[in-house]
């Protein structure tokens, strides 16, 4: 027979999975910011300023996870979930960033079952908001990358040049005004 598991179990339960979480967002921040920086560098300064915004929102996605993990007794991780990709071209950054975001969709929806099956609903909430951003981010990296793919030269010849400037607002790409 089964036993059941303790309430400081199924919060360990719920901390591994928040800091599974969130190496995945540091990763991303990381991965984000250094496509920013190369989209810069190639001059296309929109895609450029995107980017940086979306890598805010990361960063207030792995903000917001731990100060989860501090609410439940946990020690956030410093740990990216992996290696950031770097020196890809303007035509690969974008799928690339799109299968990023849909992973993190899917992996995201089974920690969410786990904080549900654990009875932590605070956190099942926490996991849907973000969610419904990755969504956000990966709708916009699967548009500029089949614009980029259908239209090549043409789509980016029209970004070239653009102004890579966030402003004022460091809100990020979601909650931009």
């Amino acid at each position: 027979m089964e036993t059941a598991l303790s309430k400081d179990q199924r919060r360990e339960k719920v901390i591994e999975v928040l800091n599974k979480a969130r190496s995945m967002e540091l990763h991303a921040i990381t991965q984000y910011m250094n496509q920013h920086y190369a989209l810069d560098s190639m001059d296309y300064g929109e895609l450029a300023r995107d980017m940086k915004l979306i890598a805010i929102d990361e960063m207030r996605h792995a903000e917001q996870f731990a100060e989860r993990i501090k609410e439940l007794g946990g020690e956030p991780t410093t740990e990216q979930a992996a290696k950031v990709a770097k020196g890809q071209d303007v035509r690969t950054i974008f799928p690339f960033d799109a299968g990023l975001e849909d992973n993190t969709i899917d992996v995201y929806n089974q920690f969410l079952e786990v904080c549900r099956s654990m009875g932590d609903n605070i956190t099942v909430k926490l996991f849907e908001a973000i969610i419904e951003e990755e969504q956000t981010h990966f709708n916009h990296f699967d548009n500029v990358g089949n614009h980029i793919a259908n239209l090549g030269d043409v789509y980016l010849s029209k970004i070239a040049g653009t102004s890579a400037s966030t402003g004022p607002s460091t809100k990020g790409f979601v909650l931009q005004p």
